[in-house]
């Protein structure tokens, strides 16, 4: 008997083959990789994943859910993780090999889980996501776009990400009020630019997010001023949000050599 979705975990079960079918054909999961599954939930994709002969990692909050799979006989080559995906460290699950991350996200903590992913992002060969459609397209957003935002460019600082196709309601039990969207992310092997310190190129974005209406003079007031913001090559009048992710970097790098200047 199938166990019920549980509200308060975000539960949406995926259970349409066709769509299935196609998200395995997009992974094209191989018998020499590490896969780590997200959420498995009653296992659609996860029997798939273990027929390829890959070597699989789940990682399931729901406990009930976590040992019905561990009961499973086609499963028993898999490690099962009992846990919260937010408190898992990836880099060390990637210690012995780089890992691919596969997983329908809980839509509560998708954004969390997608910064958590990108700190251990140069040891993920590449992840495929599903999560809300709204979400993958901040992830996927060009510059002026009302989705374009923080979680656009701190992804463009490690990955390349392409929007695969969209999943409507009818193809998860219960069905959520939202369409989703899977995404493809591969981390770069170099980063395409280099602000120097990320620590401060993050709070450049988170500054300028928090005040993306207003010209740059104002939203970087007290960090940058106007004669800095012009050595970069961009206008103080702009506004934060039509900056292209290389421009936050070039501006991290330039507040960085001012800030060691003035010791």
């Amino acid at each position: 008997m199938a166990e019920s979705a549980k509200k308060h975990l975000g539960q949406h079960f995926l259970h349409d083959p066709v769509i299935i079918a196609r998200i395995i054909a997009a992974i094209n999961p191989q018998p020499d990789e590490h896969l780590v599954e997200i959420g498995p939930g009653r296992g659609a994709l996860t029997r798939s994943l273990a027929a390829s002969g890959a070597r699989l990692t789940l990682i399931e909050l729901d406990r009930t859910l976590a040992a019905r799979l561990g009961r499973e006989p086609d499963l028993e080559r898999a490690k099962i993780l009992s846990a919260d995906a937010l408190a898992i460290d990836y880099a060390e699950l990637a210690q012995a090999q780089p890992i691919r991350i596969v997983g329908n996200l809980p839509y509560n903590i998708s954004t969390p889980l997608l910064f958590r992913f990108l700190q251990a992002s140069a040891r993920l060969v590449d992840l495929h996501l599903m999560l809300q459609r709204e979400v993958v397209e901040r992830m996927a957003a060009s510059p002026g776009t009302r989705s374009y935002g923080r979680l656009t460019i701190m992804l463009a600082a490690r990955c390349q990400t392409s929007k695969l196709f969209t999943i409507g309601p009818g193809a998860f039990q219960p069905p959520p009020k939202v369409d989703s969207s899977v995404v493809r992310l591969v981390p770069h092997p170099t980063p395409p630019f280099d602000p120097g310190d990320w620590g401060l190129f993050d709070q450049l974005v988170r500054r300028g997010f928090s005040a993306r209406r207003k010209m740059l003079r104002s939203a970087f007031r007290g960090l940058l001023d106007p004669s800095l913001i012009k050595s970069a090559g961009l206008d103080p009048r702009a506004r934060p949000d039509t900056l292209e992710p290389a421009d936050y970097a070039t501006l991290a790098r330039i507040l960085n050599v001012a800030r060691s200047a003035t010791g």
